[in-house]
């Protein structure tokens, strides 16, 4: 049996706009010190794909526009709303203070495994993931009402920041959808 792609014509996407009307989902994700633009970009691809509500850019991570964003991200960065901010913190604080739930993508001793994890579909999630050499910092770790693991079985016991993103939210889109 011979299967054929679908054209882009086909696939029902929507624009940046009527994106923007979509009922909110819940979720908003927090980049804490992303170093590579290009991981910015791509965290944007996926939170437009998985419908999140805002990304939130944090201390030295890329804002738009910015042309390695835009070569990651597609154009996601034009229809996924942003805001910049100089500390994690206060983002969270922000985002505490809107009733949101802040999740740290973090491994701790405590940390919450993702297989394990179950959403509360009327509950927000703030989603923060860390810098790609030191993770999500301590003190936004400690901000945090827990912390969400990926579980791993190889050898590294890391995945790229973008990866993580794309991982985390479509376990918490299959979940809530």
């Amino acid at each position: 049996m011979k299967d054929r792609k679908l054209l882009n014509i086909e696939l029902g996407r929507v624009t940046p706009e009527a994106y923007r009307e979509l009922p909110e989902s819940g979720i908003v994700i927090v980049l804490d010190n992303i170093r590579s633009a290009h991981n910015v970009g791509s965290a944007f691809r996926s939170a437009d794909s998985f419908k999140v509500d805002k990304v939130f850019l944090c201390g030295i991570s890329a804002v738009p526009p910015s042309p390695e964003i835009h070569k990651s991200a597609l154009g996601a960065e034009d229809s996924v709303p942003f805001a910049h901010f100089d500390d994690t913190l206060d983002a969270v604080s922000l985002l505490r203070r809107e009733g949101y739930e802040i999740v740290s993508v973090e491994q701790t001793v405590s940390s919450v495994k993702l297989d394990a994890f179950k959403r509360i579909p009327a509950r927000k999630y703030a989603l923060v993931f860390g810098n790609e050499v030191d993770g999500v910092r301590q003190d936004v770790v400690d901000a945090s009402d827990y912390a969400l693991e990926i579980p791993q079985y190889g050898t590294k016991h890391s995945l790229n920041v973008s990866v993580s993103v794309g991982v985390v939210l479509w376990e918490f889109c299959r979940q809530g959808r």
